[in-house]
């Protein structure tokens, strides 16, 4: 029975394998479907993507360059949500840090800055003094971060992150939904499709990234 077992599972592999396509990408393999689709915020023709993300993350850092490089390519066609998965808890400082500067309009200048931050200046940016003390040294006002900071509106969205998590199956990142329902991951188009090389892998997952849009816009 469980030679049997392995077998069937051998055989599952080899047959992920084999359709594994980022052109072509399918449910289950290449991505994955969320039973209960999410609303979107998109209206229109156009398909709502979302990033979950932290700024501590490696391999969203790596993303991001690429990432930035396909939403301009996608253009019109796309409106792009960015949502951090606070993997410190319901008042995670990275999360709330994100939402700060959302709220004071600053991301454009600063979401790049953090990961420079982090992954080449080595800062350690984990803890609520260590983040309000790099945005003061950052040339942000202090008074005006504390106060976007302790905001109703950010500890608002702040406390129902782990919920929105839970409602698209997020426990990684980077992870991307596309129009609510279409779950995909550098990780699992690396590893379906056996790819070693990192760039290979980015490049692959917005290929699966390309399709799921346009699948999605001919729903629209």
């Amino acid at each position: 029975m469980r030679s049997l077992r392995f077998a069937l599972i051998a055989a599952t592999m080899v047959a992920s394998t084999a359709f594994a396509s980022p052109a072509d990408p399918k449910n289950g393999v290449d991505y994955q479907t969320l039973a209960a689709p999410q609303p979107v915020q998109a209206t229109g023709k156009k398909v709502e993507v979302i990033e979950f993300f932290a700024y501590h993350c490696p391999a969203c850092n790596m993303l991001e360059p690429t990432l930035n490089q396909w939403i301009k390519k996608q253009g019109d066609n796309i409106v792009m949500r960015k949502i951090p998965l606070p993997f410190q808890g319901p008042m995670d400082p990275e999360a709330r840090l994100y939402l700060t500067l959302e709220a004071m309009g600053k991301l454009d200048q600063y979401h790049p800055r953090v990961f420079q931050a982090v992954h080449v200046q080595r800062q350690r940016l984990m803890k609520d003094d260590q983040i309000i003390e790099w945005a003061v040294k950052s040339g942000l006002d202090k008074a005006k971060f504390m106060e976007t900071w302790n905001s109703f509106g950010v500890t608002t969205k702040l406390r129902r992150l782990q919920q929105v998590a839970a409602a698209y199956k997020v426990s990684g990142t980077p992870t991307i939904v596309i129009d609510g329902k279409y779950v995909v991951s550098p990780g699992q188009v690396g590893e379906a499709n056996k790819i070693q090389d990192g760039a290979q892998v980015l490049q692959a997952t917005t290929q699966v990234m390309d399709a799921l849009v346009a699948r999605a816009a001919k729903t629209k």
